[in-house]
């Protein structure tokens, strides 16, 4: 299979809570026409991006939401289960540990790190306490966690990333506001990026640019 364009992968997940949505409405099926409206895009995109993995959709009946939900499923690889662990305790890493959305989509918080012993041991959820960096390692291999979120000052977090490589895990989603250099793919999170982008899109309409 040819590399498919990373927008495309993001906008199949953006498809897939569409049609969530449009499912728990009680629809049965919707037209490319129709979820390119409530994109906002283009009904051609939507046939491109699809048509990257196969055909989902008659010709004048267009899509089975359940059905195109499944195989976007397994496009994203979101039909299994992953484990997941936190690195860093702080407001976003405890954020993210609380936030039971995820659990839907068959992402599960199964541990959260921190090297602050004021914070180790302590409680964030009935299920989840903060454990020590030393016992990371054994972590990772004991509840088979494949994917870690990076939630550190910028100093450590390539050393933490190192570390998470080692130990087994198969993707980052990094917080820090750094540029990590290893294998696995990371994902990066930047809250401020989308504050600056979203602004140069103010000022363009301000001054018609």
């Amino acid at each position: 299979m040819n590399r498919i364009p990373k927008p495309t992968i993001k906008r199949l997940a953006i498809y897939y809570r569409c049609l969530e949505r449009l499912r728990e409405q009680g629809e049965e099926s919707i037209s490319s026409k129709r979820l390119a409206q409530l994109m906002q895009i283009k009904d051609s995109q939507v046939r491109k991006d699809l048509s990257y993995f196969g055909t989902f959709g008659r010709r004048g009946i267009g899509y089975n939401i359940q059905y195109l939900m499944d195989e976007i499923q397994k496009i994203l690889g979101i039909n299994k289960k992953w484990r997941v662990v936190i690195i860093g305790a702080g407001n976003i890493g405890q954020a993210i540990a609380r936030f039971k959305q995820i659990e839907k989509h068959n992402f599960e918080i199964a541990g959260v790190f921190d090297v602050d012993t004021k914070k180790i041991g302590t409680k964030i959820t009935d299920d989840l306490t903060i454990s020590s960096m030393e016992n990371l390692e054994s972590f990772i291999d004991q509840n088979h966690a494949e994917i870690a979120v990076i939630a550190t000052p910028a100093e450590v977090a390539q050393a933490v990333a190192e570390r998470l490589e080692k130990a087994g895990i198969r993707g980052i989603i990094c917080f820090a506001p750094v540029t990590l250099s290893c294998s696995v793919p990371v994902e990066y999170v930047d809250i401020t990026v989308f504050f600056k982008t979203l602004v140069h899109y103010v000022v363009s309409q301000e001054y018609n640019i």
